[in-house]
């Protein structure tokens, strides 16, 4: 059973949530939405190359500096192993293939030359799928979805610890586990922090109305709702072409392809291209937890958490089994070294201070704890070895960030920082602090970022010319076109990838239409991801070549966000508006009035002006003399540019659509590795 207090909770958190649910999941959907009609054409040399003698030299010599002889990650990932997913496969309810678990023969054969042998370790050991038990009442789904499901026994039923990230894998994991430990209910549920593939399979799991009837706790850290929603609106369609190179979607399930992201499996159904299909969803929270040290049974289960807001995710924490001695770190230690700031883009993350939480996660549970789970990867088991396991992971984040700031203060750059700064061997020869996912490279200049922002101090570059004007002079300067082409061809030649890609990348922003660069480049790039021990540095770069050789996905309107922008509360919905609106229009039409949506509680003042949307709740003593009184669904269609309905008077609904005119949805399909102008 859930406390009264946060029973009390339920009905006050739901209220003020509902209109974010929907809104909230588009941000795992909009990833594919930016890949959805690639490729556009095919260029002649579009395919895949083999690994060059330069690069198949590279990882031979990198693979022998790897600690290959420490098996224990193998041991720990196979370790109570109960059930696979029947058939090793997940469907929809039509029957259509949606993840095919089915990769062990793929990942059991010698490393590939175009893959590196650090990464293709973590492959094989992160698609490792199934049932597993971690204690006689903790078990983990791992392997079937990007993050691991944690189902903990109560005393009647399961609580799940983050339900996936589609609906379809959540209940196969369910059906796998009411199979193997009884039919039992869910009786709670716990989100650890706000990233889609730790909540969007809940209803995989749970119906909501089935979880309103029987009270059944949903718990999340402070701030969940909000940090969810804020994440998808300003800047989701930015993020999610970022994120779909950054994930590998798009890339063909082989070795000269996606082979992980690093943090977990993406598999693809039919067609063996990387995609995320499926059914992703939100039910709110019925408690959000408000500090750490506080406590909640559920189903005779005693939990205590512990926030740590500012470290993998802005509401994020940690929970505590005492009588089961089993410590959740969420995603704050896992099996390989996290982002500080992850290659799609986020807010920088706080390395300081996820160090101090890790440390505060020993003082408060080191003690008492025998088991250690994690919402990726494996387990660990033994008080020692997690101590030790914690402490290092702690150690590193730490060192990270206290070089990073030596150096920074001692004049170095963040780019400065990061061809210097490695992790001391005594951590580096650890698997789990392998820059599998996150890299000392960008964590170095996210933790610069964060401190200093994008500006070196150095004046020359406090103003340089926009990339397509100064590389048409750089190009010029260097003898032109032929020239750079041939000195990026000699570099491509000696192995050189990174001076030949920074030479080809120049030269196809001075000149777009200079096919053989743009395929050079392609190749280049190739070269840097079979290299790459990060699965976020391989798929980039695989998807930058992609992008050359095939011009990329079809350039289109953003509209991921769909029906779930009607759901928006209207404060966010203004906001979504502000940064779509176009300024040479909106100079020309300045306008104030009020905007009462049938339903809502507090009327909005908005105000266009300079070019500018400004908002805020209308003061009830002091109304503007225009009120436009709109049902949600007619002031979306004028937004949205569509014909206003809903029993206006034909002025108001002439100047709600003149007010939607002034607003552009964002483009899709943009280039990232060659200029827009092409």
């Amino acid at each position: 059973m859930v406390t009264s207090f946060a029973r009390a909770r339920c009905v006050a958190i739901r209220s003020r949530s509902h209109h974010l649910v929907s809104f909230s999941i588009v941000g795992g959907l909009a990833i594919m939405a930016a890949y959805s009609a690639f490729p556009v054409h095919a260029a002649p040399g579009a395919e895949p190359k083999p690994a060059t003698a330069a690069t198949q030299a590279y990882l031979e010599q990198f693979s022998a500096s790897l600690p290959f002889a420490d098996r224990e990650d193998f041991e720990l990932a196979t370790r109570g192993f109960v059930a696979a997913v029947p058939g090793n496969r997940i469907l929809d309810a039509k029957g259509n293939l949606l993840r095919d678990l089915n990769v062990e023969a793929f990942f059991s054969q010698p490393v590939p030359p175009t893959v590196n042998p650090s990464l293709w370790r973590n492959a094989g050991l992160v698609a490792k799928s199934g049932l597993f038990k971690v204690s006689d009442r903790v078990y983990q789904i791992r392997g079937v979805d990007s993050a691991n499901m944690t189902i903990v026994l109560g005393d009647t039923g399961f609580i799940v610890i983050d339900s996936l990230w589609i609906a379809e894998a959540a209940r196969a994991s369910i059906d796998l586990a009411r199979e193997k430990l009884g039919n039992r209910p869910i009786m709670g549920v716990v989100y650890t922090h706000t990233h889609v593939d730790h909540y969007g399979g809940i209803k995989g799991i749970l119906d909501e109305q089935e979880a309103r009837a029987r009270h059944v706790p949903i718990l999340a850290p402070r701030g969940f709702m909000d940090t969810i929603a804020s994440e998808n609106v300003s800047a989701l369609p930015a993020w999610a072409r970022r994120g779909a190179y950054q994930f590998g979607f798009g890339l063909p399930l082989d070795a000269k392809g996606f082979v992980t992201t690093g943090d977990g499996p993406l598999y693809s159904g039919s067609g063996n291209t990387i995609a995320v299909a499926g059914t992703t969803s939100l039910i709110p929270p019925t408690h959000e937890i408000t500090h750490t040290g506080e406590a909640i049974t559920i189903d005779g289960v005693r939990m205590e958490f512990q926030l740590t807001p500012g470290t993998e995710a802005p509401a994020e924490m940690n929970i505590f089994l005492p009588d089961l001695h089993t410590l959740c770190l969420a995603e704050n230690a896992g099996g390989t070294l996290h982002n500080v700031l992850p290659l799609r883009g986020a807010e920088v993350r706080d390395a300081k201070a996820w160090a101090d939480y890790l440390t505060e996660s020993l003082r408060l549970y080191g003690s008492r704890t025998e088991y250690l789970i994690t919402q990726h990867y494996w387990p660990h088991w033994g008080h020692d070895s997690i101590v030790d396991y914690v402490s290092s992971q702690r150690d590193a984040y730490k060192y990270l960030h206290d070089q990073t700031v030596r150096m920074m203060n001692n004049g170095l750059t963040g780019f400065e920082i990061a061809e210097r700064l490695t992790l001391p061997d005594a951590l580096a020869k650890r698997w789990f602090l392998r820059g599998n996912y996150g890299t000392t490279s960008h964590n170095a200049k996210a933790i610069y970022q964060r401190y200093l922002g994008w500006y070196d101090g150095n004046p020359a570059h406090l103003n340089p010319l926009p990339p397509e004007e100064a590389n048409k002079r750089y190009v010029d300067a260097m003898g032109g076109e032929d020239a750079v082409l041939n000195k990026a061809k000699d570099a491509f030649d000696k192995g050189d990838y990174r001076w030949s890609s920074e030479l080809l990348s120049r030269l196809v922003f001075a000149a777009p239409s200079n096919e053989a660069a743009r395929l050079l480049l392609a190749d280049s790039l190739e070269q840097l991801g079979y290299q790459s021990e990060s699965g976020a540095w391989r798929n980039a770069y695989l998807n930058g070549a992609k992008e050359l050789r095939t011009g990329g996905p079809a350039p289109g309107i953003f509209d991921a966000a769909g029906n779930s922008f009607r759901n928006l509360p209207v404060s966010y919905i203004l906001d979504l508006l502000a940064v779509r609106l176009n300024p040479d229009k909106a100079l020309k039409a300045p306008m104030k009035f009020d905007l009462d949506l049938v339903g809502e509680d507090k009327p909005q003042s908005i105000e266009i002006r300079n070019g500018v949307l400004i908002h805020e709740n209308a003061p009830a003593e002091k109304r503007n003399t225009r009120v436009v009184t709109v049902d949600r669904n007619s002031f979306i269609d004028a937004v949205q540019g569509r014909h206003v309905n809903g029993g206006l008077s034909g002025d108001d609904a002439r100047f709600l659509e003149r007010f939607g005119s002034l607003f552009e949805a964002p483009r899709t399909g943009f280039p990232l590795a060659a200029p827009r102008s092409r």
